[in-house]
């Protein structure tokens, strides 16, 4: 059967899990990317380091990084697009940082193609700052903004300056995510 014109494009929400007010981004995606391209543009989008080891579960099948501590059957990342990979699939999680353990939901929302094929991800909306690296995982996150909200809070002062001396968690700056992901490579 003859492939469609066009180049493939997704359109993903990905949202951080475990956090509400929800911490999400939505983002075009090529779909002739490899999955390790994939997460470079998540890291990208939220703000994330990429300091950490990140999965891909994608139904019963886990797509990662084939580190030294991988499970025989985790597939490699750069051999897997993301057309090949979300092939009638709606729903999938991708899990950054295991001791922070970040995890995402990503739903797929749209797919179609598109005349001009994406060279870039792009961020189309989200919402709230990301968590920062190393606040230790959601209920660290918790923490860390009782603290930064409470001048009188006895951790206020050391977690602003560990913060750069601010965090304001509803912040987002669509601009910055893009040009973020322009960099994604």
């Amino acid at each position: 059967m003859p492939k469609p014109p066009g180049q493939p494009v997704f359109q993903l929400r990905i949202t951080l899990q475990h956090i509400h007010p929800p911490v999400w981004r939505r983002l075009l995606v090529p779909g002739s990317v490899r999955l390790d391209r994939l997460h470079r543009m998540i890291q990208a989008a939220f703000g994330w380091e990429d300091y950490y080891l990140h999965v891909f579960r994608i139904g019963a099948t886990e797509i990662g990084m084939q580190g030294e501590d991988a499970p025989e059957e985790e597939l490699d990342e750069t051999a897997v697009t993301v057309l090949a990979a979300l092939e009638g699939i709606r729903s999938f999680d991708y899990e950054y940082d295991f001791g922070d353990s970040w995890e995402h939901e990503v739903v797929v929302e749209d797919f179609w193609r598109a005349p001009l094929g994406l060279k870039f991800g792009v961020c189309i909306d989200g919402q709230r700052a990301c968590p920062p690296e190393d606040v230790g995982g959601y209920p660290g996150y918790e923490e860390f903004l009782e603290a930064v909200a409470d001048p009188e809070h006895e951790e206020h002062e050391r977690y602003l300056t560990w913060a750069g001396g601010s965090f304001d968690p509803a912040a987002f700056d669509l601009a910055l995510a893009n040009a973020r992901l322009q960099k994604a490579r």
